[in-house]
């Protein structure tokens, strides 16, 4: 247990930079006592508890702003920065190593009995506000970008971005990258795609009409042959 508190201290201090002892981080991280709670309710859930474990839960949401299931899963250095909001599901699975923002949600999209949660391989790294949804499988090392929503297992060492998510990029490095403004966007990427486009359009039309001697000016008469025009 000790080697536990350890772990996720020394964690909390290489992944956030505004940690300055150890001591704040035991006083004044709900991140922390989130999943100090949690693993005591997990244990009752186990061992048959049920009720109890989910009275220890709505407890540790109360006091935290996050809320845990107690049947979900979760592995060592698990590291939920700031926190609020944050909901994860009961048959959620989560590897060591990951780094949940406030306003995640690991959600189902199912009525069934099963396995209807999120599986978050070692290392993820997941943005404030995404909504990770349904039996899907989010490979390690990963990297869900801040307001996405993922409905679809996603690659290792991959970067997802949008609604609905898109993998943007593969490969990336495992250290722990907090830049999420530095995130490619495959919308805006598009749009600029569209609007080059127009703009060539637009510059062959100008091409089409100085080769043909046509002035359009304000006074003039809107209407114009253009099918005269491309006949020539």
């Amino acid at each position: 247990m000790f080697d536990n508190l350890k772990e996720d201290i020394e964690s909390i201090k290489m992944r956030d930079p505004a940690a300055r002892s150890t001591l704040e981080i035991f006083l004044t991280y709900p991140g922390f006592y989130a999943i100090l709670f949690h693993r005591s309710n997990h244990y009752f859930w186990k061992h048959g508890f049920k009720l109890l474990a989910r009275v220890g839960s709505n407890l540790s949401r109360f006091i935290t702003g996050i809320e845990i299931h107690p049947g979900a899963q979760i592995g060592r250095r698990v590291f939920i920065d700031h926190g609020m909001g944050v909901v994860i599901g009961e048959t959620a699975e989560i590897a060591d190593d990951v780094l949940i923002y406030q306003g995640v949600v690991l959600g189902g999209t199912s009525t069934n009995k099963g396995k209807r949660h999120p599986t978050v391989e070692k290392g993820v790294i997941i943005g404030a506000g995404a909504k990770v949804m349904g039996n899907i499988v989010i490979g390690e090392y990963s990297k869900i970008g801040t307001g996405a929503v993922v409905l679809k297992d996603v690659p290792p060492e991959s970067t997802c971005v949008g609604v609905p998510g898109r993998i943007v990029k593969s490969k990336r490095p495992h250290e722990v990258d907090l830049d999420h403004n530095k995130l490619p966007d495959p919308v805006a990427e598009v749009i600029e795609s569209i609007l080059e486009h127009q703009r060539m359009i637009d510059k062959e039309i100008e091409l089409l009409y100085d080769k043909n001697k046509i002035c359009l000016t304000d006074n003039e008469d809107k209407t114009c042959p253009y099918e005269e025009v491309f006949k020539k």
